[in-house]
């Protein structure tokens, strides 16, 4: 019998908020005690998900973090970071470990490539077939996020009829050019809150500056902030991004204008079995796309076709559509 298990993800937070069905189904379908290994700053990603016991914050220079993790005498460890690190983590603690396909020499050959090997199938349901051998079941539910119950109520803009704009992405080729942010912001009366990190507070300023339905909050909310402010928005714009998969487990309908990554790699919106919105604009054809299983600095062809060459008007009429029902 099970009564322990630790779920290894270290980062990002779109990878993060994608183990939710897992840990859900674990906690519901085992009824062990789920403790969840993750790096610092990215401990509030699952600070207040129920289905938690325990978060560990993951820090290779704290020698007392294995001894800790030993103590808690582990049934189980699913790594869902797979990496020499989580490895490492699984080996020292001598506890049955499980893991998933990571398919990198199926995406490499995609890639670089375009050869159709990708199964049909999102990276979720890959961590459910990992854990096939347990009974554990796939329940339909999506994705979850949780907002801080004592976040402050001036993020959670109950009252308000608004959408939000993500701003940044983890590489440049992911981003939404700053152009096409300004043209949907010109043709979108709805008002809107730009969300980013500290990166990308001086963009978010130019577009908001000259005009007055459009406020800047990137670098000026927490992660949890954010979350709020995303919890009762009408809906997302967005890039491939975490902030992507927190408006998912938020239950918000999303419009992704995917650059240089695209939906075959298994990481698209993921609301189970849930009647959300979710468009996915995508340049095509486009035979250098995708250039990257995560993102480039910059377009290696010089064209950056994949984002400059979206259909504009088609994404102001999904949102003003969205907007207006």
């Amino acid at each position: 019998m099970i009564k322990k298990i630790l779920i290894i993800r270290f980062s990002s937070i779109g990878d993060i908020v994608l183990t939710s069905p897992i840990v859900r189904a674990v906690k519901n379908q085992t009824h062990a005690q789920v403790h969840f290994l993750v790096k610092k700053q990215f401990a509030s990603v699952m600070k207040f998900n129920p289905f938690i016991d325990k978060c560990w914050n993951f820090d290779p220079e704290d020698p007392s973090l294995l001894s800790k993790l030993k103590e808690e005498n582990f049934d189980l460890i699913l790594d869902l970071q797979k990496n020499i690190r989580s490895k490492k983590v699984a080996r020292s603690l001598h506890a049955k470990t499980i893991s998933f396909d990571k398919i990198n020499i199926r995406k490499w050959a995609y890639v670089n490539f375009k050869f159709p090997a990708l199964p049909n199938l999102h990276i979720v349901d890959r961590y459910f077939s990992a854990v096939k051998e347990l009974g554990i079941k796939n329940d339909g539910q999506g994705l979850d996020f949780y907002v801080d119950p004592h976040v402050s109520s001036q993020f959670l803009k109950k009252d308000e009829k608004y959408i939000c704009i993500s701003l940044g992405a983890a590489h440049n080729t992911k981003q939404i050019p700053e152009s096409t942010l300004a043209q949907i912001c010109d043709q979108v009366e709805t008002t809107i809150y730009l969300l980013g990190g500290n990166m990308d507070k001086e963009k978010g300023d130019r577009i908001a500056v000259s005009r007055e339905h459009v406020h800047n909050m990137a670098g000026q909310t927490s992660l949890q902030e954010s979350a709020a402010l995303l919890s009762n928005a009408q809906l997302l714009l967005t890039a491939d991004t975490g902030l992507m998969h927190m408006a998912v487990g938020l239950k918000i309908p999303t419009l992704v204008i995917w650059g240089n990554t695209a939906p075959e790699l298994g990481m698209y919106p993921y609301y189970g079995e849930d009647d959300i919105f979710t468009f996915n604009h995508e340049v095509k054809p486009l035979s250098c796309r995708p250039c990257s299983k995560l993102g480039k600095q910059s377009c290696p062809k010089g064209h950056f076709n994949c984002m400059r060459k979206q259909n504009i008007p088609m994404i102001v009429d999904q949102i003003k559509t969205l907007v207006e029902d």
